[in-house]
């Protein structure tokens, strides 16, 4: 809690208070309030103190700092007491008014905020918290303002985002343009090796032309080598069977 506190402190004003002030007792009260105001000087937690700078509500201001946290009590309940109906919660042992000063400090602080200090607290959230605030997203956003010349949050957001726009249309056609140029390179790498392949066809035809025209050639002569062999196996045939001849016509004439 302590430091959740620490947290918002430099966020927004933060004005402490008791609630349900009304279950413990008058004395238990008082060192409770001691005891969380020590706390939160001791943990250095910022808490909004009304001013007193100004004479028409110094001293009063200044008493309800000393009262700080505010014992509250709330209720949604109306109560009869006596002839008059108010707001508040009732006891076995009585009723807990909410707007009587005796019983808890709900009017103290309501006066505080609506009627006495509004216009400061309105004044110190944007003098102090939106001004910490403007200055810490101008530092997320790489702007250092001196307070010498402030600078717009808005205005500087507005030129941030034109920027980042730009930035993002820039990358797109960055990548747009990469794309193109790696399609183009993918479409001149698929010619290319088409190309390569178409000569590569060619080759492997011419070279299986040549085959077949050799191997032509060389079963040409083949057959023309065997028809000359079998030619000269005619004519020696012939001439065995003629010199045969001869040999039974001079045996018949012996």
């Amino acid at each position: 809690a302590v430091v959740s506190t620490q947290s918002t402190g430099k966020k927004c004003n933060i004005i402490p208070i008791i609630a349900k002030s009304d279950t413990v007792s008058k004395s238990e009260l008082d060192t409770f309030k001691a005891n969380i105001m020590e706390e939160l000087r001791d943990n250095d937690v910022e808490i909004y103190t009304f001013p007193t700078d100004d004479e028409t509500v110094a001293e009063v201001n200044k008493d309800m700092n000393e009262m700080m946290p505010f014992a509250v009590v709330g209720s949604r309940e109306d109560v009869k007491v006596g002839e008059t109906t108010v707001r508040g919660r009732e006891y076995p042992w009585g009723v807990v008014e909410i707007e009587n000063e005796q019983h808890c400090d709900f009017v103290k602080l309501r006066e505080m905020l609506i009627r006495t200090n509004m216009e400061d607290l309105r004044e110190v959230t944007h003098r102090k918290h939106y001004e910490l605030y403007r200055r810490g997203k101008l530092k997320q956003m790489g702007i250092t303002d001196d307070g010498a010349h402030p600078v717009s949050l808005q205005e500087t957001y507005e030129q941030k985002r034109a920027e980042h726009l730009e930035e993002l249309q820039r990358i797109e056609n960055e990548m747009r343009q990469n794309f193109v140029n790696k399609v183009r390179e993918k479409d001149l790498e698929l010619k290319r090796n088409e190309k390569e392949l178409a000569a590569k066809y060619e080759g492997l035809r011419k070279e299986n032309n040549e085959e077949k025209k050799r191997l032509d050639e060389e079963r040409k002569k083949l057959d023309d080598d065997l028809a000359a062999l079998k030619k000269k196996r005619e004519d020696l045939e012939r001439a065995n069977a003629e010199h045969a001849n001869g040999q039974n016509t001079k045996s018949k004439k012996k």
